[in-house]
């Protein structure tokens, strides 16, 4: 799974982002690394594996966390094409903001409604592009091997926390429909870490998460990797924390001008996710799905179904009767 690891199409994807986001500013970091002074490849590090503290501390404390001089920090920000180590820093404030002043936010959005009688179409339009960096994000090829490596797999567990969990539900079910070897990682009775602990090498975790990321998320996907377990991660960034240890990720936006980021993103790549599964799954998928299709038709579990059952029944037993 290795060689699914994705490097962005920049002509496409960035172009999508604003250059005011961490995400714009970790590629930048990136794309810039190998052209870095041993001393500013030191700072940039310490940058991508302390995204939160670059929002919280000085320059000076961010200097002295990462064993730099303070003006490494800002030769860092003008090597990126950023003016100074303020304007490098804002991003990581803002999104310190969005994560952990919700209420705060909502208070604005309920001012600037009055203010802005479009408001509402500017969240679609992110929200539409979201779900388009899907494929601005991630090749096809890509989406169709992490598809081929989960049913590959002896077990593939699926992890999401908080927001994300409805994104990890959705995923697996839509996957046990076509695939006998998936399960779902919930903290019910607290026992989460007992269920990560028995994903073992060999076998696949697939997990979502994006900004602010949950901690358990990430010590699972940390843990899991240390000990041979396949990590894929759908993340809003190749630089998140559950990207970088994992063997592959695949991306998604999570703009946003509501108080929240946005799961569209997240919930079309899941979708596009379960649609490469049942079209490189070959007959065992398609056998899958007919015995579970066959299985809800005996339980009754829809509506219509059970209706059209109903229907037939009552003409067998009452030839003049009808249903209106």
């Amino acid at each position: 799974m290795k060689q699914l690891i994705q490097v962005y199409r920049r002509d496409t994807f960035e172009s999508a982002v604003s250059n005011h986001t961490t995400t714009h500013v970790l590629d930048l970091i990136r794309s810039h690394f190998d052209t870095l002074s041993p001393e500013l490849q030191r700072a940039a590090r310490w940058v991508q594996a302390h995204p939160a503290e670059v929002g919280l501390h000085s320059m000076r404390e961010c200097a002295r966390r990462a064993e730099v001089a303070p003006a490494t920090m800002t030769r860092l920000a003008q090597a990126l094409g950023l003016g100074g180590f303020e304007d490098f820093r804002e991003p990581f404030r803002e999104r310190l903001a969005q994560g952990r002043r919700y209420a705060a936010r909502a208070q604005s959005m309920q001012r600037e409604r009055t203010q802005a009688p479009h408001w509402l179409g500017q969240l679609n339009e992110l929200q539409q592009g979201n779900a388009a960096s899907v494929l601005a994000g991630n090749s096809r090829a890509a989406i169709e091997g992490a598809a081929r490596s989960m049913l590959a797999s002896r077990r593939v567990a699926f992890l999401g926390l908080r927001a994300s969990h409805a994104i990890a539900y959705h995923l697996h079910y839509g996957y046990q429909l076509l695939a006998a070897n998936g399960r779902l990682l919930g903290d019910v009775g607290g026992a989460l870490q007992d269920q990560i602990d028995e994903v073992a090498a060999g076998e696949m975790l697939v997990a979502v998460s994006l900004a602010p990321y949950t901690r358990v998320t990430v010590q699972a996907v940390e843990q899991c990797a240390r000990r041979g377990v396949q990590v894929l991660g759908l993340t809003d960034s190749a630089l998140s924390p559950i990207a970088r240890p994992a063997a592959a990720a695949l991306l998604f936006r999570a703009e946003s001008s509501s108080f929240f980021q946005s799961m569209v993103g997240a919930l079309a790549l899941s979708e596009a996710l379960i649609a490469a599964v049942a079209a490189c799954g070959g007959s065992k998928v398609v056998k899958r799905l007919q015995t579970m299709q066959s299985r809800l038709d005996e339980q009754g579990a829809y509506w219509e179904r059970r209706r059209s059952r109903m229907r037939q029944s009552l003409r067998a037993d009452s030839p003049h009767r009808s249903l209106t």
